[in-house]
């Protein structure tokens, strides 16, 4: 995890949430919690589930626009490594993903600062996001085989 993802892990979500000019409910501190306490890369219905014993009240679209608010703000990512299925992580531009093809789990992989800059953009270019996305058995799956 980079420095940047570590000091927002740290911080107080009101304050993340100020911080990046979003008005602050209770809902988006409780999704937002979930996400910086949850490194699983959860998925909307996920973050749903396990928060609505806690919030009655929670619609699966509050979650739902509530992550994308934070997408679009850059505190979360989107992650669609197969391109059915979403899932969520804070922004970290320092690690990348592995998917095992076996048991579906998803893993943060750390990314080299080398590789890191060796993916640059030409001049004249902006980039926006980038993802490293990666495929194989876990480690797990590998030893049960």
């Amino acid at each position: 995890m980079n420095r940047t993802a570590e000091a927002l892990r740290k911080k107080d979500a009101v304050a993340v949430l100020r911080e990046h000019g979003i008005k602050v409910s209770h809902q988006r501190v409780l999704v937002l919690e979930y996400l910086l306490e949850h490194d699983t890369h959860p998925t909307v219905d996920t973050i749903y589930q396990d928060l609505l014993p806690h919030v009655p009240g929670l619609s699966k679209t509050t979650v739902y626009n509530t992550v994308r608010l934070f997408v679009e703000k850059g505190i979360a990512q989107e992650l669609t490594i197969e391109g059915t299925e979403f899932r969520y992580d804070i922004a970290d531009p320092s690690h990348a993903h592995f998917k095992c093809v076996r048991c579906g789990a998803l893993y943060d992989l750390p990314l080299p600062q080398e590789l890191s800059a060796a993916l640059r953009v030409p001049p004249g270019f902006r980039l926006e996001e980038s993802h490293l996305y990666l495929k194989g058995v876990c480690p797990s799956c590998t030893r049960t085989n």
